[in-house]
């Protein structure tokens, strides 16, 4: 009998921390002093949830690997990790702490797909406004293209690397549609709910 596979898959809402170039631009968004309370109190009580559910997972040093929405393929990728988590990313310090536990490290994702899509963000970030609605529309669809072929890059090496019998952790926006794109002996777990059960837009 073969053995499954088990993804665990956790929502996530993306901080500033995590933002970088594109913090500043998608806190101008948020127009109000109580929009931006309301946004951060919302988050915090979310991560809080997350970390919870993450804690207690049985995780060890054979079997476990853990993935990550913007963690691009490389050579440096606990040091981009550890980078964040320093800086004050909850989801990357919650992944140091899986790996610190004996979970492994993965690479998730293509950085050419990453570059493609934090141009075009930025670009729609700055000219917010400006935009006829022939170009939004446009930008859009773009940017609905771009981050399906993230979930299929994401959903193929999520099938390439974990092996019959381990479990997988993955941290994942909550725009990502990923399920339709993975094998089926891919058991799939939600600790924290299905994304669009989350009740946060991110």
């Amino acid at each position: 009998m073969t053995q499954t596979r088990k993804l665990v898959l956790f929502p996530i809402v993306h901080t500033a921390e995590d933002l970088g170039g594109l913090a500043a631009a998608v806190e101008q968004a948020r127009p109000t002093i109580t929009a931006k309370q309301r946004f951060a109190e919302v988050v915090g009580a979310f991560w809080r949830q997350v970390e919870q559910a993450a804690d207690v997972l049985p995780v060890s040093g054979d079997g476990w690997r853990v993935y990550q929405d913007g963690l691009p393929i490389c050579e440096h990728e606990q040091a981009i990790v550890d980078d964040l988590a320093a800086g004050g990313s909850r989801n990357h310090r919650l992944v140091k702490r899986l790996t610190e536990r004996g979970a492994q490290l993965m690479g998730t994702e293509s950085a050419e797909l990453l570059v493609e899509e934090y141009q075009l963000q930025k670009q729609l970030l700055e000219q917010r406004g400006d935009m006829t609605d022939a170009e939004a529309l446009e930008a859009g669809r773009l940017a609905a293209e771009i981050l399906v072929r993230r979930d299929r890059f994401i959903a193929e090496r999520i099938a390439e690397t974990l092996a019959p019998g381990e479990t997988g952790v993955l941290f994942l926006g909550l725009v990502h549609d990923l399920e339709p794109h993975l094998p089926d002996d891919v058991e799939i777990v939600h600790p924290v709910g299905k994304p669009r059960q989350s009740g946060i837009s991110g």
